[in-house]
C-alpha cells in the first residue's frame, strides 16, 4: 500500500515546541512556578508568539499549565483525581456527599434540561448551586435542576434563598426512592460564572458531567457539574459515587 496524505503532513510546528517546552517544564521549572513572558518565551524557542499561544494553549489543556487572573501562566501541579463509579447510587446531598450548597433559585433551565425533565419552556424549576473543593482549590461547580413535582412538600416561607434553601431543597429530594441515575461527559469550555467560581478564565477547558436521576418512572432531577479540565481528570470503575482522590502521579485524562 502507497503512503497515506496523512502520513506526508509534517508535525505542525506548534506541537514540536509543546513537546520542547514540556521537557522544559520537566527540567527547569517548579509546581506553581511563573512562565516568562509570551515575548521571551518565544525570544528563546526562536518562534513567533501565535506559534507559542498555540503550544501553551495545548499544555493548558493537558494540563501542564495554568492561567490565572492578575498571575500569568504557571506550572500546574499533578491532576485531581476524580472516580466516577456506577455502583453506589445515591440522591445529591445524601451523607457523605462531598459537594457544599451556594445557593438556590426558581428559574427556567436550559432547553436540554427542560426537555429532559419534561418541563414546559417557560416553567420555573429550582436551581441548587454546590461547589466542591479539594485540598483547599476549587475544582467544581454544579447546577442541580429539580422541579417542584419532585419536593412537592417544600415550604416556600422557610429559607427562602441561599445555602439554606438550597440545604432544604436537598432534603426534600431525600424523601422519593432513587430507582436509578445515568451519566454523560464532555469537554467544553468555562462560562463565565462558572470560570469565576473555578478561578479560572472564561473559555477555560472544563470537563462537563452531566447525571440524571430517575425516580416515579421519570427524570426527578439533572445534575450538571463543571470540572476544571486543567486539574482533574477523570477515571471510570465500580467504586460507586463521584470521589476525588488525590495520587503523587501525572496521568492523562
Amino acid at each position: 500500500m502507497g503512503t497515506t496524505q496523512l502520513e506526508t503532513v509534517p508535525e505542525p510546528k506548534y506541537w514540536h515546541l509543546k513537546t520542547v517546552l514540556s521537557e522544559a517544564l520537566d527540567s527547569e521549572f517548579a509546581v506553581g512556578e511563573i512562565l516568562p513572558n509570551e515575548r521571551d518565551l518565544a525570544a528563546r524557542f526562536g518562534v513567533a508568539r501565535a506559534t507559542l499561544r498555540q503550544a501553551l494553549e495545548q499544555l493548558e489543556l493537558e494540563g501542564r499549565l495554568q492561567r490565572r487572573r492578575g498571575v500569568g501562566t504557571t506550572v500546574a501541579p499533578p491532576r485531581v483525581g476524580v472516580a466516577v463509579g456506577t455502583e453506589q447510587q445515591a440522591w445529591p446531598g445524601a451523607p457523605g456527599d462531598a459537594w457544599q450548597p451556594v445557593d438556590c433559585a426558581q428559574d427556567a433551565p436550559p432547553a436540554a434540561v427542560a426537555t429532559a425533565l419534561e418541563a414546559g419552556d417557560d416553567e420555573a424549576v429550582h436551581v441548587v448551586r454546590r461547589s466542591r473543593v479539594s485540598h483547599g482549590q476549587p475544582v467544581a461547580a454544579e447546577l442541580l435542576y429539580i422541579p417542584a413535582s419532585s419536593v412537592p412538600d417544600l415550604s416556600g416561607i422557610d429559607a427562602p434563598s441561599g445555602p439554606a434553601r438550597a440545604r432544604a431543597v436537598l432534603r426534600e429530594l431525600q424523601h422519593l426512592e432513587l430507582e436509578g441515575q445515568d451519566r454523560a461527559v464532555e469537554l467544553g469550555s468555562a462560562r463565565a460564572d462558572d470560570a469565576r467560581e473555578l478561578d479560572r478564565l472564561p473559555g477555560a477547558p472544563v470537563l462537563v458531567v452531566t447525571t440524571r436521576f430517575f425516580a416515579q418512572g421519570r427524570t426527578a432531577a439533572v445534575s450538571v457539574a463543571t470540572y476544571r479540565a486543567d486539574t482533574c481528570r477523570l477515571t471510570f470503575g465500580d467504586s460507586g459515587g463521584v470521589e476525588i482522590h488525590h495520587g503523587p502521579e501525572r496521568q492523562a485524562s
